[in-house]
């Protein structure tokens, strides 16, 4: 039996979507302002878990990238303030983006694109050469984005890097993702679609 009622919901997600997305980050870049880098690591990671809740229970569904986004925010904040260390925090989105990169080029490879099954209900139409251009451009997306994580957590403080991993980080995702409409349109995306969502950040 299909999850319809599933689907429909993170369909239609939209502001509680992207809240979930970017929102537990935002309450880092806020707590750390407020209470300095450990604090705001603990209330980053009673926020990734509320995240997770919500989703659950609002949305009916936590998505895989949602799960291994909290796994390694505990993992890591936990590292990160038992150590008195925040590189730790710092080191989480490259991980995440070279899971990511290597989820979708491993997909690629055996001829599976991987983002069909994480955000099919939000891409009404789009076909298999669609899904496939998008896995590939997300991709090395991801692979460019962990370079970038290490070149600038070595050469900016860590306020400095904070600031551009909430707001650059998130203002640069969410311009490739409308980058990809024309493809994304040449290739079966309906037109009544909202704006296609972005793949949550690390």
């Amino acid at each position: 039996m299909t999850d319809t009622n599933g689907a429909a919901k993170r369909k239609n997600a939209g502001g509680l979507g992207l809240a979930l997305d970017f929102g537990p980050l935002l309450v880092f870049f806020l707590g750390y302002k407020f209470f300095g880098v450990f604090a705001g690591t603990a209330i980053f990671m009673v926020a990734i878990i509320i995240a997770v809740l919500v989703s659950k229970f609002r949305l009916g569904h936590v998505s895989p990238m949602l799960w291994l986004t909290a796994i390694l925010v505990i993992g890591f904040g936990g590292l990160t303030i038992y150590l008195h260390d925040p590189k730790f925090i710092q080191i989480k989105p490259t991980i995440i983006y070279l899971l990511l990169a290597g989820l979708l080029f491993g997909g690629l490879l055996m001829g599976k694109p991987m983002l069909k099954y994480v955000l099919e209900a939000a891409y009404d139409g789009l076909n298999e050469t669609g899904w496939k251009k998008l896995s590939r451009n997300w991709a090395w997306f991801f692979l460019a984005m962990a370079a970038a994580n290490e070149l600038l957590r070595l050469q900016l403080d860590f306020d400095q890097w904070l600031t551009v991993k909430t707001w650059g980080v998130t203002i640069v995702s969410i311009l490739f993702g409308m980058a990809q409409l024309p493809m994304l349109m040449k290739n079966g995306l309906s037109v009544e679609t909202e704006t296609p969502p972005v793949p949550p950040q690390g």
